[in-house]
């Protein structure tokens, strides 16, 4: 019976505490159900403090609350925009991600492609460094460009796609000189004539085809000198570049150059094709 006395008293107080608990949660749930125009109003003025964090909070909070109301598809991308702006751009991306799938017709995911490539190209590093972020914003560019071209975004995706691969032919580059000052040549060679091939519209390319003039040289390969050089000066006339390369040919190698008539010769995708 003693037994029995302690115990009853314990249960009791497990009530009570199960009881508050309960109530607890009730009160803490109605509490958390808000309007959606307010919950949405609140995470709006927090986005206009700066509060970024306590905006993204609140904007999937509008999500979770109200998820069939017509605010709710709107708050998925502010929380998301909300992410980029705390530059939390794995968040954001990840939120992105998910818009991306589950709303692919919606008014505004050329907007939502946009931003999901700001979030990989404001990560760009110089080009010294590890280019995988690079290459990701220049694929999540080049999506937006091609799905939606007349896009009010796309204007500036395709300036930013342009500066993205100037970046990665530097890369490619810096990594051609490396090698090209350390006599390592067919290495260097390798490495310009993807600056030339895959990123011809980049600023890169008439030093890209000086180096490859100058590896020639190095291996004392003329005729490959010879065709280089005549590709640059057609294409680049006005160049340093070209200045440069013309000081490094032999008198016999400038007369062919300029005696030379076959201008398909000096196209750039000659250099490509087989022989």
């Amino acid at each position: 019976m003693k037994r029995l006395i302690y115990v009853f008293p314990f249960l009791v107080l497990c009530s009570f505490i199960l009881t508050g608990c309960s109530s607890t949660d009730v009160e803490e749930d109605v509490r958390e159900e808000e309007p959606v125009e307010q919950l949405y109003n609140q995470a709006a003025d927090a986005m206009d403090s700066k509060n970024y964090e306590e905006a993204t909070r609140l904007f999937e909070e509008v999500e979770r609350q109200h998820p069939y109301s017509q605010w709710a598809t709107q708050a998925e991308l502010m929380a998301a925009y909300s992410s980029y702006k705390d530059l939390r751009y794995d968040e954001a991306i990840l939120a992105l991600d998910r818009y991306i799938e589950l709303h692919p017709g919606n008014e505004d995911i050329d907007y939502a492609l946009y931003l999901r490539a700001l979030c990989f190209y404001e990560q760009i590093t110089d080009v010294a460094r590890d280019q995988a972020m690079t290459e990701e914003a220049l694929n999540a560019l080049d999506v937006l460009v091609r799905r939606f071209p007349e896009s009010h975004y796309a204007r500036d995706a395709a300036l930013k796609l342009d500066l993205t691969q100037d970046h990665l032919a530097g890369k490619e580059m810096e990594i051609g000189r490396y090698y090209l000052n350390r006599t390592h040549v067919n290495a260097a060679i390798n490495r310009f004539r993807a600056v030339v091939k895959d990123y011809q519209t980049t600023t890169h390319v008439p030093e890209a085809l000086h180096r490859l003039v100058e590896s020639y040289m190095t291996l004392g390969v003329a005729n490959e000198a010879t065709h280089v050089a005549a590709v640059l000066g057609y294409n680049y006339p006005g160049s340093k570049w070209y200045e440069k390369t013309y000081a490094l040919l032999d008198p016999s190698q400038r007369q062919k150059i300029l005696d030379d008539r076959n201008w398909l010769d000096r196209t750039v995708e000659s250099l490509f094709k087989p022989d």
